[in-house]
């Protein structure tokens, strides 16, 4: 992983939008809802969005715009988060990269109109340009299709019998309309844009070069003892988690933290990944943070209204080094997940 350097933090604040905005073709970073797609081509499917430890379909948690400037191929380029959130699980993670040309079968090669479109209802587009149709739970690549209209598609089982249960039974008989009645299956995180900053750096150098050397030069060595004591008292531990609470105190309202190549701020001591734990990427590149997800996040997502539980100290998402370019399609990347440590 690459070292911090000069290079600016950007930090993400979740704040409400107009639907419109959170649509694919605005580009956005946005929390929840239903994925905003980028390629129209090369969905990853019901198996790459299951979760790896219980097999059931992963959530949408958020996404990030992030295109590399000077690479033509990564004009347009978006990271895709998701999380399981079924009990007892609460623990799968995947993430996914994809990026497009600004020339491309899907978007205009002009910038989005920032003015709001003529309304056209309050449909869910459940159907991509590329003709690919979409899971009426979830949103994500829908092959699975209802035998008896045959317009309603699904992900899987567990996502059609959830939708049968909560209306579909009755819309079934009229499919000219079912994109206008979708019900809430309370399977979807609620939807933010994630609005970027650049954080001030006034503090994150002087914390991360606080040290005693200085002070017992200056006081002499009367207080190196006393020093040296309060020293030990304060462990490895104590240390990582006042940095870490130093550093977003500075904007307590920031969910993620963006900087490609920079070293992520830990929460606790415990599971700090080493190089040899962040796999290559399969074009043989090493993977740098991307960006991380803070605790705050938790307070958007009523994740409890339900019994249901995630929780995390830190999401740290690692991608290809050089961003490796494989067609239109999505490109699994790699999501470390460092819970908080219960300190006595």
């Amino acid at each position: 992983m690459a070292a911090a350097g000069a290079r600016p933090v950007e930090l993400g604040f979740a704040e409400s939008a107009p639907a419109w905005r959170l649509r694919s073709e605005q580009f956005p970073s946005k929390v929840g809802g239903r994925p905003a797609w980028l390629s129209a081509a090369g969905l990853p499917g019901p198996r790459a969005l299951a979760c790896e430890l219980c097999g059931r379909p992963l959530s949408f948690l958020l996404q990030v715009y992030a295109p590399l400037p000077g690479r033509t191929d990564a004009f347009h380029r978006c990271i895709f988060l998701f999380c399981c959130r079924e009990q007892p699980c609460c623990a799968g993670l995947r993430v996914f990269r994809n990026q497009l040309p600004r020339k491309n079968d899907f978007y205009s090669y002009e910038p989005p109109s920032e003015n709001p479109p003529p309304e056209t209802g309050e449909s869910v587009c459940l159907q991509l340009k590329s003709g690919a149709h979409l899971c009426r739970v979830c949103g994500c690549l829908g092959p699975k299709t209802c035998s008896r209209c045959h317009k309603a598609y699904y992900c899987s089982k567990e996502h059609q019998t959830l939708d049968w249960r909560l209306g579909h039974k009755q819309a079934c008989a009229q499919p000219d309309h079912l994109d206008h009645i979708i019900p809430d299956h309370n399977f979807l995180f609620p939807e933010f844009e994630i609005v970027i900053e650049t954080e001030d750096e006034i503090m994150p150098e002087v914390v991360e070069k606080e040290d005693y050397s200085e002070i017992i030069g200056s006081t002499g060595e009367a207080l190196e003892e006393e020093l040296d004591s309060m020293a030990k008292h304060e462990s490895r531990e104590d240390k990582i988690f006042q940095k870490f609470k130093t550093q977003i105190a500075l904007e307590p309202e920031q969910i993620l933290r963006y900087g490609r190549g920079i070293a992520p701020i830990w929460i606790s001591g415990e599971n700090i990944p080493q190089e040899k734990d962040i796999p290559d990427c399969p074009c043989g590149a090493k993977r740098i943070l991307e960006f991380q997800v803070v605790p705050q996040l938790l307070n958007y997502l009523k994740a409890d209204r339900l019994g249901k539980s995630i929780d995390w100290g830190i999401l740290a998402v690692f991608t290809c080094a050089e961003s490796c370019s494989l067609g239109t399609g999505y490109t699994e990347e790699f999501v470390w997940k460092q819970d908080v440590t219960d300190t006595p």
